[in-house]
């Protein structure tokens, strides 16, 4: 079995840039670059991993190609490109080049504009990532969700990976209508879904696994095995887990499953998805 992470990020730490990272979240206030994640990796068995932008620029897409070209295990990047702006299929062209460069994404979890991805200057963006086989990582909040069905439904044969299972309220226990929005997201055969992100949506110092399990059913029963990736988020996840307790709650969940299935789940799907070289 092939274990890849499809969901972890890099930065060397920036006060001003990386703000969101704020008082409270003290454990990521530091660098964090492959030297930190590999013995992660080796210790829990993980073959690879794609690391996704945390800054919206293209100096974030040459830090992260020049880790990836000098670490092989960095098998695939979700950078970021204005997809907004008018020379965005110049810019696709120029990082098609790149083979680690698998997919974009925008930080829309934090547009005023909440159905920014549906107004006519994103669609257009959207619209040219297929021609250069790239995916698109919707970076959301459940409000945006039915925003997302319509816009996968607009492109059928556009790659969509909601990244987090769009960061449900766990620490509050709310289900019901972010419930009913990924099982209707669900429907479109052309999204998956990163099981990624959760302990930092739970009560981060008081957390119990049982706490994710309402989240985790619906989730594989609206997916299904064959379009469901896990990923850590780390470093992000350190702020209410290490990577090895956050591993075991999927762990824990997954066990159930049978080996292939499992296979799917910890790497194939993302393999499959992102087009992943994992020789």
């Amino acid at each position: 079995m092939h274990k890849i992470d499809a969901h972890q990020h890099f930065w060397q730490f920036d006060p001003v840039r990386d703000s969101w990272i704020n008082d409270e979240m003290q454990a990521i206030r530091r660098d964090f670059l492959p030297a930190d994640l590999l013995p992660e990796l080796s210790s829990n068995g993980i073959h690879g991993c794609i690391v996704v932008q945390a800054d919206q620029s293209e100096s974030e897409n040459n830090f992260l190609l020049q880790l990836a070209s000098e670490n092989n295990f960095i098998r695939g990047i979700v950078g970021w490109v204005d997809l907004q702006a008018d020379g965005v299929e110049e810019r696709l062209s120029y990082y098609s080049k790149f083979k680690k460069m698998k997919g974009f994404r925008h930080v829309l979890q934090g547009e005023p504009q909440r159905d920014l991805m549906l107004t006519k200057a994103f669609k257009r963006g959207i619209s040219l990532l297929n021609k250069y086989s790239f995916t698109y990582d919707v970076l959301i909040f459940p409000d945006q969700l039915k925003f997302t069905a319509q816009l996968a439904a607009e492109f059928p044969d556009q790659t969509f990976i909601i990244d987090h299972i769009a960061k449900p309220d766990i620490k509050n226990k709310n289900i019901e209508e972010w419930q009913k929005d990924i099982q209707t997201v669900a429907q479109y055969p052309n999204v998956s879904c990163k099981i990624s992100g959760m302990v930092t949506e739970a009560d981060w110092h008081n957390w119990q696994e049982a706490d994710f399990h309402p989240y985790l059913h619906t989730i594989f029963e609206a997916f299904g095995i064959s379009r469901v990736l896990f990923g850590s988020d780390w470093p992000v996840c350190l702020v209410a887990a290490s990577y090895s307790r956050m591993l075991d709650i999927v762990k824990h969940y997954v066990a159930k499953f049978s080996a292939q299935e499992q296979a799917l789940f910890w790497g194939n799907n993302a393999i499959k998805i992102y087009r992943l070289d994992v020789k």
